[in-house]
């Protein structure tokens, strides 16, 4: 007679995880303007959470801290104090004929 008893696998093999496998869309954050760009009133300047950038002269913000221009002009990012920023929107003068 011929008595084998045979092991195969010292281990499971791994199964893949179901906790893993997710990730949220990106929400596009950051400069959407560069320094000395022109923009127009109602341009998006910068994309933020929180206030990184702070709102300077004819710039608003919005309800998700979204910097925006409320004012045609040229755009400048200024440096106040240590460790602010602040953008601002400098009105250019049209000449005309």
């Amino acid at each position: 007679m011929l008595n084998l008893s045979l092991q195969f696998f010292a281990h499971h093999k791994g199964m893949g995880s179901t906790k893993n496998g997710r990730d949220s869309n990106s929400k596009r954050l950051g400069a959407k303007r560069a320094d000395g760009q022109f923009v127009k009133a109602g341009n998006i300047i910068y994309r933020q959470r929180g206030t990184r950038i702070h709102p300077g002269l004819n710039v608003g913000i919005g309800g998700d801290d979204t910097l925006f221009a409320t004012a045609d002009g040229i755009l400048r990012y200024e440096r106040v104090g240590k460790d602010k920023t602040r953008a601002s929107v400098h009105p250019v003068a049209v000449e005309e004929n």
